[in-house]
């Protein structure tokens, strides 16, 4: 975690979420900075509509997946919906992450008085504030107007009190990305942040190009996954239709 921290200001901090063994062994052994396993994967695994149905035990079966795939990356695991309403409760969720995945580091939307009560026992925790899926119903630019520029501004400067190492800056104006960024000791990880924050930070599915109904201005696709499954899936089909799947070579005598 310390090595994160020490970045700000040396180098932009890389990061992507991963789900599962083989995208966290592929990710971490290409050099990523965090893996984090988020809350997202209820979207983008499960299904679901939002990450509000994602429980503490879908992060903890994650997470434990992810840390077997990892080798070098620094793990983080989100809290999921109401799991850090206090924080006593928060504290209990936490420890029991930690415990069951192996992982020593959190992420917590919001707040504050969570992250410190946490944080105070030991476990690191990166903050998240601007847009944060848990806590609204659509997904909306936030610090637009002066009001709630300053919200999330006082918010960010609150986590760091709080004992965060880092913090998550979603969906703001870049220039709010820059006047926290400027304002924090700790490193600021962006995503549609704007370029000026100290790291960035995607969903590993859509820099992969899987399809979504969801296409946030900040994605930037990287490849078209969701092409080549399909193609290999109409191949497979083809191959076992005609008889050509299997071949002699590819059975036992």
């Amino acid at each position: 975690m310390q090595h994160i921290v020490q970045l700000k200001g040396k180098r932009k901090i890389t990061a992507l979420t991963a789900y599962d063994y083989p995208t966290a062994k592929i990710v971490s052994e290409a050099g990523v900075d965090v893996i984090l396993v988020g809350d997202s994967l209820g979207m983008v695994v499960l299904g679901y509509s939002s990450t509000h149905f994602v429980t503490l035990d879908d992060m903890i079966r994650h997470g434990q997946a992810v840390m077997r795939g990892n080798s070098k990356s620094l793990v983080v695991i989100d809290m999921p919906i109401a799991t850090c309403d206090t924080p006593e409760k928060a504290i209990a969720s936490c420890r029991k992450v930690c415990e069951e995945t192996g992982a020593h580091v959190v992420k917590i939307e919001g707040k504050p008085e969570s992250v410190r009560a946490v944080a105070q026992t030991g476990i690191a925790v990166m903050g998240h504030t601007g847009l944060k899926p848990q806590e609204v119903q659509s997904y909306k630019i936030q610090g637009k107007d002066d009001i709630s520029r300053k919200k999330v501004f006082e918010e960010a400067v609150a986590l760091e009190q709080a004992g965060a190492f880092a913090v998550i800056l979603e969906c703001i104006p870049s220039s709010l990305g820059l006047e926290i960024t400027q304002k924090l000791r700790i490193p600021t990880i962006g995503i549609g942040a704007g370029s000026l924050t100290d790291g960035q930070i995607l969903v590993l599915h859509d820099i992969l190009g899987f399809s979504s109904d969801v296409r946030p201005r900040f994605v930037r696709k990287y490849a078209h996954i969701d092409k080549e499954i399909s193609q290999a899936t109409h191949h497979f089909i083809k191959d076992v239709i005609s008889g050509n799947y299997p071949s002699e070579q590819e059975s036992y005598s």
